[in-house]
Formats: C-alpha cells, structure tokens, sequence
C-alpha cells in the first residue's frame, strides 16, 4: 500500500469533494481502494455504509463477476436475454439511468463524496457532478493513448468519436446524488466479454454502440487502468492527503501455504508454548510462496526456530478454575475455539471461567494460511449442539458469553439457522445473559446473515483478520470487500459490530491504519489486534514480533477515528475480554 499526501491543485472540470469541508470546517482525506473481483451486492452494501455513516470521502474501485443492474427508472424488458442462462445476476440500484452490465475485463469505480458547498442534489448539482466524472475519464483514457473521446449530448458517459457518424461509448455513468453526498459511479470498458452488452439494451439507448479499449486498440491492462484514474482521482479529489490499499494483483495456488493447499498442518507447537518445533527441512515454505510474500514486502518471514520475546511467551497455569471449565466441555461433549485454534489466551480464560464456544462441529470447509482448525470434510450438523451450549453457559454462570463457528460452506445457509439456534438456546436457560456471535461471511448471502442478524445477537462479530494486500495468500477463500459488506449489513441491521486484525504476516503501520480507516468507516464498533502466532510449519510465516507499544498507540489510533473501543495487545485474540469490550463500547 502507498499512503500519499497529494497537494491540491486545478484540474479541468475539477470535480466536487477536494474542497469540501469536515465536521469543524477541515477537508477530507480520499481513500483508494482497489478491491479487486467483488460481487456487485457486496459492494453495494459497503457503498450504502460509507454513504449514509463515514465523513471521510472514498473511491472504491473493482471487477464485477457478470451483473446487470438497473437503475430507479430502468426497464426490464431491456434485459433480452436469459441472465441465469448467460451466468449472469439481476440487481436493482438505487442510482439514475437504465439497464447495464458490469464484469470482469470492466473497471467500475464508485466515489463516495461530500461535495463543496451546500449542494441538495438537485438536477443542477447531478448534472455538474456527472461532468466532473466524465472528465475524470477522458483524462484518464487521454494518458492511456486513447485521444478523441469526449461527452455527448443528452448521453451520460464517455464517448469515442462523439461528434462522428458512429459514436462509441466506452464509459457508462450512472449516480445517485443526496444531501450533497454522492454514490454509485462508473464503468469502463478496459477488455471485457462484449457479447454481454448484446444482452441488454445497454443504458436503454437501443441505436449507439459500445466498446473497449482492446476493441479500440489500446493495448492497457485493468492495472493500468486504475493506476490512471485513481492517480487522477487522487489530484483532484485529495486535496487533503489520501491513502491507497489494494487487494492483491495477482495469486494462485503455489502462492499460498501448505496448510491452505490441502498439505494438513505440519509442526505443532508443544502445550503452552506457541512457537512450533524447529522443521524437519527448509523446504517447509514454497519457493513461490516466498516469492511471492517478498513482493508483497513480507519476505520469507522470521526463522521458525527464533524465540519469541518476553512479552509473547506465557505459562501454563491449569489451575481449579481451568480444570472445571475443562470438566463441563468434554462432559457436554462440545467443542472450544480456545482449544481448537490454539489460543494462548486459553490458560487466563479457561481459569476466569470464559470460554468461547464453536458451534457446527470441529471441522472447517476453509483452509486460512493463519488457522489450526481441521479441514476435513465435516459432519452434519449437530440438533442437540445449541442446547448443550445453553447448558454449558448455565453451569459457568455466565453473564456474557462467546459463540463462533467454523465456516460451513457445505451447508444451504452457511450455517446462519444454527448460529441463530444457538443463540435462542442459551437466553431461554440464561435469560440474562448476553450474547456475542462471531460469524463466518457465509458466502456474503444476505438471507443467511439476515438469519442470523434476525436473532440479534448483542455483538455481531466478523474478522476483517489483515490488510487489504495479504488477503488472499492469508484467507483466500474470502475476501475484503465481502467482509465489509458483512459488517456493514449487520450496522445497517442496528447492530453491534465487532471485527479483529492479526499482525504480524507482512503488513504495515500505515495498512494496519487504512484497514482501521475502512473498519470505522462501515460503522464497526469493536476492533480487535492481536500478533499473529504461527500454528504449525505448514502455516503462514511470521513476518515479525510486534512491540506492545506499537499496538497500543493503534489503539489510540483506532480510537481517535471513532471506532468506540479498540482492544489491541500482543496476545489479543478476537473473543479477549469479550464482555469488557462490549461494556467499553456503549
């Protein structure tokens, strides 16, 4: 990630949201972020938060798997084709315009901006505001060796040739302007499947073509492509300084780790001890694994054999109160993160009579670069599970407790039913308990997560777990926008939202601060930050020892934003001081 101060200065056209001005009368930063391939609901749902709930301005910019979607007043029968036979999703927007298409080879860009001055949103200010993004484009395709385009009158977008016999749009815009805040965007042809726009009546206008820059010519891959506009975007929109965070370019199989290939953990750290033994060979982390970490700035991380510091080693301290909790769990015959994922929180917790219960059995459909829990094929649900949890939670007496899962992606829901189960479990025997969930993205369904949100929970937590660049080599059945779309639909739903980071694997001050950024942005209430451990030889590597000074001041960081409670410390997990999280947070 870079993080860039860009000085103001005149563009043509120059659009709205460089000048505009903070609560207080500051201007706002501008955050970047290329998030790579994202389904269109997903990033809707994150529009809608940074919309309605951030005073910061935003470009987020992606590829769509193939959506049309249409806009207040589009029509349907524009849509001539079977869209489930094409493979393609049907999504009404809430913006202006008609019908488009949205796909890989497309790049979408969505500013979300306060505008200057006191602008409602009227036709005027929509008008003014689409020829600034329009202008945008033409700048932006001008550098990439694509002259001649330029607006067409009474058409929205970009065109080619727009005062010849045989125009060409190349860019499709549609927004949505309220309150002087802004939403919704663009579209840019860079090389996608052109049949698809033979699919619809692109934007209702049934008697001009569309095209791309392959098709004109220009030989411009997607990354060059956003290199121009976001660095234009970021001359004109971020006259108070900006950050830029991508997802990863480019990943395939051999870039991840052993354990997410399907290799199994390898190693495993003795009891109480979170450092595994020393491997059997230097062969343990991939050639192209370490490659591709290097370019990614992790390198081949810390040796395995090097001790951890003072501040990260921890006793082992299976007193009373740890064997009793140890007693309930295996007579209930139920499972524990704390156990499962190694947790070295597990001594203090398990003696203070906490735990945190993970649900849908000890076997996950995911295989996370960072993550002990087994990944064979698990078995079906368990029916009498939420009420053995209910039960367990009695005889702790607990006031507050904790439920995870494992991701279920083998089931119809994800596992959304179970988690709600549960939680309808444990307030009928402890009615005074309170209930924090922590839940998979279950594939980004909203119906899944409405399940789950619709059994409210007193704390929806869902784990970002890194930095924008290192989400595919750490999680990469998962992804970034997905999961703020997670938090952002659980806000929207009148919850309490809660994610977690892990450091340690390769990111940065400044990244670990811009996914801070995002976090608050969507309206997420709880963070925690925690040091990465490295499981077994077959996981992730750890890149290096995080200083407790160094998380407390993300801390202050995180909490200066407006996140209400940040709970950061060497070994923080996501469940740490759970209760007194929730309690800091009102």
């Amino acid at each position: 990630m870079s993080t860039r101060s860009a000085p103001a200065r005149p563009a043509p056209d120059a659009a709205p949201g460089g000048d505009a001005a903070a609560p207080g009368g500051g201007p706002r930063p501008l955050h970047v972020r290329w998030l790579g391939r994202a389904r269109y609901r997903d990033v809707l749902a994150v529009q809608h938060a940074l919309f309605a709930g951030s005073t910061d301005d935003h470009l987020l910019l992606v590829e769509h798997p193939h959506v049309f979607t249409l806009g207040a007043r589009g029509d349907r029968q524009h849509i001539l084709a079977d869209p489930d036979r094409i493979g393609a999703e049907v999504v009404e927007a809430d913006r202006g315009g008609d019908v488009t298409y949205h796909g890989p080879g497309q790049l979408v860009g969505y500013p979300i901006l306060t505008l200057p001055g006191k602008r409602g949103g009227g036709m005027a200010d929509t008008a003014r505001y689409v020829r600034s993004v329009e202008q945008l484009l033409v700048d932006a395709l001008r550098e990439l060796g694509l002259g001649g385009c330029g607006r067409l009158d009474d058409y929205p977008g970009v065109w080619v040739e727009p005062d010849g016999p045989e125009p060409r749009k190349i860019a499709a815009i549609g927004v949505r302007l309220s309150r002087g805040r802004s939403m919704h965007g663009f579209a840019l042809n860079v090389d996608p499947d052109m049949a698809y726009f033979e699919a619809i009546v692109p934007c209702g206008i049934a008697d001009k073509a569309v095209t791309s820059l392959r098709f004109e010519g220009i030989d411009a891959s997607m990354r060059d492509v956003t290199e121009a506009v976001a660095d234009l975007a970021i001359g004109r929109w971020g006259s108070a300084g900006s950050d830029r965070a991508d997802v990863a370019w480019r990943i395939g199989p051999g870039d991840l780790s052993a354990f997410s290939r399907g290799q199994g953990p390898g190693a495993v750290p003795r009891v109480g001890d979170a450092q595994p033994r020393p491997p059997a060979s230097d062969e343990l982390v991939p050639v192209r694994l370490r490659g591709r970490l290097a370019e990614a700035g992790v390198h081949q991380g810390m040796p395995i054999t090097e001790r951890k510091p003072e501040w990260m080693r921890v006793k082992a301290d299976m007193g009373p109160g740890y064997r009793r909790l140890e007693r309930v769990v295996r007579d209930l015959e139920l499972v524990t993160v704390c156990q499962e994922a190694g947790c070295p929180n597990i001594f203090e917790c398990w003696n203070d009579g906490t735990a945190t219960f993970m649900i849908l059995g000890e076997r996950c459909t995911r295989k996370c670069g960072f993550c002990l829990v087994d990944t064979r094929k698990p078995d079906p649900p368990d029916r009498d599970e939420p009420a053995r949890v209910a039960e367990a939670v009695a005889r702790m007496g607990l006031e507050y407790a904790v439920i995870t899962m494992v991701a279920r992606d083998d089931l119809a829901d994800g596992g959304a039913s179970a988690v709600a189960a549960t939680i309808e479990a444990v307030r009928a025997r402890n009615p005074g308990t309170r209930v924090e969930v922590l839940v998979s993205d279950m594939k980004g369904d909203p119906e899944a997560l409405e399940v789950v949100f619709d059994a409210r929970p007193d704390v929806l937590d869902h784990n970002i777990e890194t930095v924008p660049r290192l989400q595919r080599a750490v999680r990469p059945s998962a992804g970034y926008a997905r999961s703020l779309a997670v938090l952002a639909r659980a806000g929207a739903a009148g919850l309490v939202t809660k994610s977690s980071i892990i450091v340690g694997m390769g990111e940065t001050h400044d990244e670990v601060v811009a996914t801070l950024h995002d976090l608050r942005a969507v309206g997420v209430d709880i963070v925690t930050i925690g040091q990465y451990l490295r499981p077994t030889t077959n996981h992730l590597p750890i890149a290096r020892w995080w200083r407790p000074e160094e998380l407390r001041r993300l801390a202050e960081i995180g909490e200066a934003m407006g996140i209400a409670h940040v709970e950061a410390g060497p070994l923080t997990r996501s469940s740490y001081h759970a209760r007194q999280a929730e309690a800091a947070s009102r």
